[in-house]
């Protein structure tokens, strides 16, 4: 015999948190590393991708109810896939950085948002929707960010006594997809430490709880 809980063993503040490390970790290495190019932009995009991907997978099934699955299912695979397309490294140029990213921001910003509206109208908890809609909204920010960006900029300028350098649209890019992993990570890990009250496991269908 099973002993009824009225809480979850795993919630949605592990996932975020989960989410929050891997993002920490991405903004950490566009942060530390001197080369901003195309393939250590994709190189650390798709890792963050990959990495949020499965933790967003497992939470499906070990976090969200059987009516609450499709969202970070549908992030999960968006995301899986641009993180599989970004781990190619004959692909990893300027222009694919900024498509890869581009298309991935806009999907999984629609979807995350549109899905956490969508939660709190079932009744489901208002923080959850909040948080889920400033995420969704910060991704989507990413890709103005994106667009605002020439991958073709170039300009050269020099420090006096360090020599001359280059600005290039990847640079910038890669460092805007720093910023915002920093600015998630932020967010999601003050989300997941905020005390809230627990919310009750949903009591199973009358057809799964009959022997």
């Amino acid at each position: 015999m099973t002993t009824p809980s009225s809480v979850r063993s795993f919630d949605v503040r592990h996932v975020q948190l989960a989410r929050a490390l891997f993002a920490a970790l991405a903004a950490v290495m566009v942060t530390f590393s001197s080369d901003h190019s195309a393939a250590v932009g994709g190189s650390v995009f798709s890792g963050f991708a990959l990495a949020t991907a499965l933790v967003l997978a497992l939470s499906a099934w070990l976090v969200y109810g059987r009516g609450q699955r499709a969202t970070p299912l549908l992030l999960a695979v968006v995301t899986g896939l641009a993180g599989l397309a970004a781990s190619v490294g004959a692909w990893r140029t300027t222009t694919f950085f900024f498509v890869v990213v581009i298309v991935w921001a806009t999907l999984s910003g629609v979807i995350e948002t549109i899905g956490a509206v969508r939660d709190r109208r079932a009744g489901g908890s208002a923080s959850l929707a909040r948080d889920g809609v400033t995420v969704g909204i910060l991704t989507l920010a990413l890709v103005i960010g994106f667009l605002a960006t020439s991958p073709a900029f170039s300009y050269d300028y020099t420090i006096e006594g360090a020599g001359t350098f280059t600005l290039t649209g990847i640079t910038i890019a890669v460092g805007i997809f720093g910023g915002y992993a920093a600015i998630i990570a932020v967010y999601l890990a003050i989300a997941g430490f905020s005390p809230r009250r627990p919310e009750p496991v949903p009591a199973a269908p009358a057809e799964e709880a009959a022997p």
